[in-house]
């Protein structure tokens, strides 16, 4: 009996420490949506067992701050989420002036093929700044227990630093989207939109010491949306596969005609894929320093892939997808949302 009982014991420890071990990610998702960032944003809805979405904090971006918070209200009430917080960050880069992308994402930062966009929500902003809610939430939770998820420029992040500096060493990880290692940039020929717009925001979160993963165009540059795919979202028979079927059209138009590939690059979604799934994509661990004074190189993210300095690394960069798992992940979570 006494070997039974111990034998019981054993088992429960096992399955206690499985239940810790495939606990939730508790992650803050720090967006411009975007058509990428809302397939983000549903993604993360969609994996309640591996994320945890304590709330999303806005910046501005792919378009201004007055359209990328409401539209991340959009999102969550397209899938009946409206218990989610959406707080309200900065509306321009710590130092230079805001550039915007409408060329890719509409006047309304989510607009749909036929000229409209997604409904007008009918919740409100939570109250408070998106930095100050940042920084609360680190200091209110173990350290190390948090994630922090940017999928825009970093000046949210960035300036959550500078106010309260204690903050950096209880981030559990910075996991963003963001950057190129040894892909040309898509906004200048050496530099990535997110990094571009607000450089001097990430030479501070680079600089930080705090642990990075950066999900970046080379890895973005391989998960591209073929018709095929988009189609199989579309028959999810869904609304939120219907939706999202819908923003792709608009949102790879762009990119198929300016890179002539087989589909357009799906970026932020990588960052949410990568902490549901860390065997999907393959990261290299090296230094990453960004560019703030070259006006012909402003905003790359000058890398050391061969170790060529004697700089430490300092982030771990991904450099290889498995862009047939990712998208039958996608696929999946997104038919789990009304």
């Amino acid at each position: 009996m006494l070997g039974i009982s111990m034998y019981m014991r054993y088992i429960d420890l096992i399955e206690f420490l499985g239940e810790i071990l495939m606990s939730a990610k508790k992650i803050i998702l720090d967006c411009d949506p975007g058509h990428d960032d809302a397939v983000a944003i549903l993604l993360a809805l969609a994996s309640p067992k591996e994320i945890e979405l304590l709330g999303i904090t806005c910046v501005a971006g792919n378009v201004p701050l007055d359209r990328t918070r409401i539209n991340a209200l959009r999102v969550c009430e397209l899938v009946e989420r409206t218990d989610i917080s959406v707080y309200s960050g900065c509306e321009r880069p710590l130092v230079r002036f805001l550039v915007t992308a409408e060329q890719v994402h509409g006047q309304t930062g989510l607009d749909l093929p036929d000229g409209s966009t997604l409904p007008e929500p009918t919740t409100a902003l939570a109250t408070g700044h998106a930095v100050d809610f940042i920084i609360e939430t680190l200091m209110a939770h173990p350290a190390g227990s948090i994630t922090l998820c940017p999928t825009g420029p970093l000046t949210n992040i960035a300036l959550a630093m500078v106010r309260e500096p204690a903050i950096t060493t209880r981030i559990g990880e910075i996991v963003l989207m963001g950057g190129a290692a040894i892909t040309p940039g898509n906004v200048t020929p050496s530099a990535e939109f997110n990094i571009y717009v607000d450089p001097h925001a990430a030479d501070v979160v680079f600089s930080s010491g705090a642990p990075l993963v950066m999900m970046g165009l080379d890895v973005t540059h391989q998960v591209l949306v073929t018709q095929e795919r988009k189609e199989a979202i579309q028959s999810l028979g869904n609304r939120a596969g219907a939706t999202v079927a819908d923003l792709l059209t608009f949102y790879c138009s762009h990119d198929l005609e300016k890179y002539a590939m087989e589909g357009g690059p799906l970026h932020d979604p990588c960052v949410i894929a990568h902490l549901i799934d860390d065997t999907l994509f393959d990261l290299k661990h090296v230094n990453v320093v960004i560019e703030t004074g070259s006006p012909l190189t402003l905003g790359q993210t000058v890398t050391d892939w061969w170790g060529v300095t004697d700089r430490p690394a300092n982030c771990r960069v991904a450099h290889h997808a498995d862009h047939e798992r990712f998208f039958a992940l996608l696929t999946e979570r997104l038919a789990r949302l009304p």
